[in-house]
């Protein structure tokens, strides 16, 4: 009987899942539109940052509890129902839906802890989906499908890591020394710019298939994975807004950010001034993947001179061969993680562009690079999934070596809630990664999808790593173990292809735009 149960339960908590994440829907909804209508210090509280960090949080869980619910619900479908993903979509949305009404009524303020308001009920009713159905305890000690030519691209790709990376992994983070053997062995296999079309000589993968092999490669070592796979990031704006003579030649770095804008690209200082049929490029990018070795680069800079002239407007993409006079590559960056990809400094002095290299139509320069994001990102969630996968596994490994107590530290239920929120978490980023990297295929520009993914999942893979760390005890601190190196490689997601706080900012300004279209954050 008590098998029959537990199987129920497999079906179950699915819906109760739901249930939670709809209670979390009409939060965010609830919030969204208070942030509308309220108004201090003479402006919407929908503009102050703070509030839109919330609703960009808020947002974020409530798509992840959808997938996985929709995961769940899936599962039990298909006739193959499993206490993991049903445990998962229950956990984390009971979860996201008390965390979503403790947001609504900050949000809220003073009005919300009043009964006359909708958000003081919505929080006391989230509390139960955490008790009934087997408690967020419970669910923490019981914690996408693919096309089978897609298994096989991950299989590949999978068996690279392990059997070619992960063993030269800590040799090349002492040393710092490029992977030219290994990033050749994946060219040759098809595992190096894989989205490059037939037609042009490439494998002609997906989106989906390419996040895939990222992931699978970052599972051996984020900083070797960036060195085969960082070319790809300057192959979007080609996709996106070249000519079929720059696609034929150019289809390899990317220069967008810059010492003093960061992820700001609207502060880009780069100029470039017409002279003739050609443009001078001057101006400094920093923290360029692969400038020691590109043979070309994407870059973009001020074509308009006039400060007050709008972003999409003032920019132009362009692509400048990396043997141009006047090129200057900086030294390789020492940095704290990922020490084997080339990252530096590229100075542009009096650099001459011919004007058959504008990438797309003059000043459309800004739209190209945030179109580039919104096809890149899903790839660099891919790298923050699969370092999280890898924390996972040596996390789970070392549990069952390691004894305290007279017994395995895997068998202490401290340990296994760590592991359960560190596997729940990376199910969840999995899946949202795949979601937005299929958007893209589908050819869905989803800048929401895309910056909850990045965002997400490079969340994820730090807080994954510090548990990692956690549960190796002193040994964690140590480079003798595998978990040191990922903690510090980890840190990186948080920061390139725009900063978590930027993914927010991205995530909040969609959602509050939808709404005020369609009065509901449903169907972003």
């Amino acid at each position: 009987m008590l098998q029959v149960a537990m199987k129920t339960f497999d079906k179950t908590r699915p819906h109760v899942a739901a249930l939670a994440t709809g209670l979390a829907t009409r939060c965010l909804d609830e919030a969204t539109k208070y942030s509308l209508e309220r108004k201090t210090f003479g402006t919407q509280i929908a503009n102050h940052q703070a509030i839109q960090f919330i609703l960009a949080d808020m947002a974020m869980n409530v798509e992840l509890a959808r997938l996985m619910t929709y995961k769940s619900a899936y599962e039990v479908q298909q006739k193959r129902p499993g206490s993991f993903y049903a445990s998962i979509a229950k956990l984390f949305a009971s979860d996201a839906a008390n965390q979503a009404a403790t947001n609504a009524v900050q949000v809220y303020g003073g009005a919300g802890f009043n009964t006359e308001y909708p958000v003081e009920k919505l929080l006391r009713d989230a509390k139960i989906f955490q008790i009934y159905e087997g408690t967020s305890q419970v669910q923490r000690m019981v914690v996408a499908h693919l096309s089978d030519t897609q298994k096989e691209v991950q299989s590949l790709a999978l068996k690279f890591a392990k059997e070619e990376i992960l063993p030269h992994a800590h040799k090349h983070d002492e040393s710092g020394e490029f992977p030219w053997d290994i990033v050749k062995k994946a060219h040759s296999l098809g595992l190096m710019n894989p989205q490059i079309p037939e037609k042009y000589g490439g494998p002609g993968m997906t989106t989906l298939e390419t996040a895939l092999i990222v992931e699978a490669l970052s599972y051996g070592c984020t900083g070797i994975q960036l060195a085969i796979m960082g070319p790809s990031l300057a192959l979007a704006p080609v996709y996106i807004a070249g000519n079929e003579e720059q696609k034929k030649k150019y289809l390899a770095s990317y220069c967008v950010t810059e010492p003093g804008a960061g992820s700001d690209v609207n502060g880009v200082k780069t100029k470039a001034e017409k002279k003739g049929d050609e443009y001078v490029i001057n101006g400094q990018k920093a923290w360029i993947t692969g400038g020691g070795h590109a043979k070309w680069f994407f870059v973009l800079a001020r074509s308009d001179p006039d400060p007050k002239m709008s972003a999409g407007k003032a920019f132009t993409a362009f692509i400048v061969d990396g043997d141009t006079p006047g090129i200057v590559r900086g030294k390789k960056e020492k940095n704290m993680g990922q020490r084997c990809s080339d990252t530096r400094t590229i100075t542009f002095e009096d650099v001459r562009v011919p004007a058959s290299n504008v990438l797309g139509p003059v000043g459309a320069g800004f739209k190209v690079a945030m179109s580039a994001f919104d096809m890149t990102r899903p790839g660099v969630a891919a790298g923050a999934v699969g370092l999280s996968w890898r924390c996972l596994d040596e996390s789970a490994k070392y549990a069952l070596e390691r004894k305290t107590f007279g017994t395995q530290i895997a068998n202490h239920q401290a340990v296994q809630f760590m592991l359960s929120d560190m596997a729940m978490n990376l199910e969840l980023a999995r899946l949202v990664t795949y979601k937005a990297a299929h958007d893209v295929d589908c050819q869905t520009r989803s800048s929401y999808f895309a910056s909850i993914a990045k965002c997400f999942a490079s969340d994820t893979a730090n807080q994954t790593a510090a548990n990692a760390v956690q549960i190796f005890g002193g040994n964690g601190y140590c480079s003798e173990y595998p978990v040191e190196k990922l903690m510090r490689d980890a840190k990186i997601y948080q920061i390139y292809e725009g900063t978590s706080q930027i993914q927010r900012v991205v995530i909040a300004r969609a959602l509050l735009q939808h709404f005020q279209q369609n009065m509901t954050t449903r169907g972003m």
